[in-house]
């Protein structure tokens, strides 16, 4: 048994055991490994291009003017009054 195939059957054991060891899917578990294998092995003779990093994302803006005055203040609790501290009757 070459390399390549030995990738394959362990690809297609570990597609078995992520669905969950159902029966009867043997010949679309190999079939789905040898793909990868093919995808990967395509991959490594493939020449590298130099990879680009990119840069963060600028957080966005807050677009509500300045000149409108935010309704927070409305959302603005008032006091309660004091609870008693007078003793309860007995």
């Amino acid at each position: 048994m070459n390399q390549q195939e030995q990738r394959i059957r362990e690809l297609a054991y570990e597609i078995w055991q992520s669905e969950g060891r159902p029966t009867g899917q043997e010949e679309r578990h190999w079939e789905m490994a040898c793909k990868l294998v093919e995808t990967q092995g395509s991959a490594a003779t493939a020449p590298s291009k130099p990879v680009r990093s990119r840069k963060a994302a600028a957080k966005p803006v807050d677009a509500t003017p300045a000149s409108k005055p935010a309704k927070a203040a409305a959302a603005v609790k008032k006091p309660r009054a004091p609870r008693s501290t007078k003793p309860a009757d007995s």
